[in-house]
């Protein structure tokens, strides 16, 4: 089993960029140049390497190589953009992985582009200036387009090969994992379980007990073999059910207009444990938008125009309003799903004033942001 920490380190130190891993500073796929960019190198990374594994590391500096981390990103539809877009579209995985030196919140995230074996990746349809139909390679540490009928060479195979090899993780790793986990989350009732005599899962959140059914808030999952995070949040209420093969996430948002807020299941996510020393994860989108009075939600959504128009030209806000503003990322996002499609527009545009009021709100923004991105994909 392949220890993700390690083998970004291995990725970094082997050489800068090239034809078969590349690193961002950031990734952002909720605008559509940055998610035509992150398309781009996924076909040219499948494209250069047919038969090996390709990556993608992103929370690093491009000169330095600096570990500097970005957001938890949880968005386990990714793979849907993929295939959306994309012509026999290569398996990919997004892992978010902790390095010991971050906050709890920031990661590094890890793509995996799977071998597509021989089969052209190419855009199925036009984004932002790409066309459909364009093929993209990899060129060193650049993707370029290249002409469909390029011969596609295995030249990275035995590098990559070599580079996993000395990735794999060992029992000083995972002793240490717990250890470091158990200590860093000391004060949200931290524990641990091991399944399958192999895999162990920490875990760790604020305890809250309803009606006999126990819920975490501030919630830090680890899957500790491979170092990766598999869930973390600062804000949401979830339900963790274990038995001896399987562990499962029920992650529930909280939603609503003034002081009426309910918790709505968001999605569950089932890791699966298995006797051949291998696990799946499988994720069932719950999602099901609340439904509110048009009249109501027309009144809402002029009210958080004004807001934001008095955020872009700098007026003072009065106590109601403030207390308005705290909650229109969630009701942008309610009205977009009551189909209101340019509250959609309006709530990314609003994004760098609300970045600049407060981050409590902004932490809403990219919050709401989040559900959409999931529900879309799905």
């Amino acid at each position: 089993m392949i220890n993700k920490r390690l083998l970004i380190k291995n990725l970094l130190a082997h050489n800068d960029e090239n034809s078969f891993y590349d690193k961002k500073r950031q990734l952002n796929i909720g605008e559509r140049e940055g998610k035509a960019k992150f398309l781009k190198h996924i076909c040219a990374l499948s494209n250069s390497n047919p038969e090996n594994n390709s990556y993608i590391v992103i929370g690093v500096e491009d000169e330095d190589n600096q570990i500097t981390g970005i957001d938890f990103f949880d968005d386990s539809k990714i793979q849907n953009l993929v295939n959306a877009y994309l012509t026999n579209p290569p398996i990919i995985s997004y892992e978010n992985i902790p390095f010991p030196h971050l906050p709890d919140h920031l990661v590094v995230g890890l793509v995996t582009i799977r071998p597509n074996h021989g089969k052209i990746c190419s855009f199925r349809k036009n984004i932002w200036k790409y066309y459909g139909g364009s093929v993209f390679f990899r060129d060193g540490s650049i993707s370029m387009p290249k002409v469909f009928d390029i011969e596609i060479q295995d030249v990275n195979s035995g590098i990559v090969a070599s580079i996993e090899n000395h990735s794999h993780n060992n029992i000083e790793h995972t002793l240490d994992g717990v250890f470091d986990f158990m200590k860093k989350r000391r004060d949200y009732n931290p524990t641990y379980k091991v399944f399958k005599e192999y895999f162990v899962v920490c875990w760790a959140g604020k305890e809250k007990k309803i009606r006999n059914e126990t819920y975490y808030s501030r919630v830090d999952i680890e899957l500790i073999n491979e170092q990766v995070k598999l869930f973390y949040s600062d804000l949401d209420e979830v339900s963790i059910k274990v038995d001896k093969d399987n562990f499962s996430i029920l992650e529930y948002v909280h939603l609503g207009f003034h002081d009426q807020f309910k918790y709505y299941p968001l999605e569950e996510v089932t890791i699966r444990f298995k006797d051949n020393a291998g696990y799946d994860i499988d994720s069932n989108l719950l999602f099901e938008p609340p439904r509110f009075d048009k009249k109501t939600l027309f009144h809402i959504y002029n009210t958080n125009l004004a807001l934001i128009q008095k955020l872009k030209n700098g007026h003072e806000l009065t106590e109601s309003q403030k207390k308005d503003l705290k909650n229109l990322p969630s009701t942008f996002l309610l009205c977009y799903l009551n189909n209101f499609n340019e509250a959609l527009t309006e709530l990314e545009e609003a994004k760098p004033y609300l970045k600049a009021y407060s981050k409590e709100i902004y932490q809403s923004y990219k919050e709401s942001m989040r559900i959409l991105r999931k529900v879309k994909y799905n």
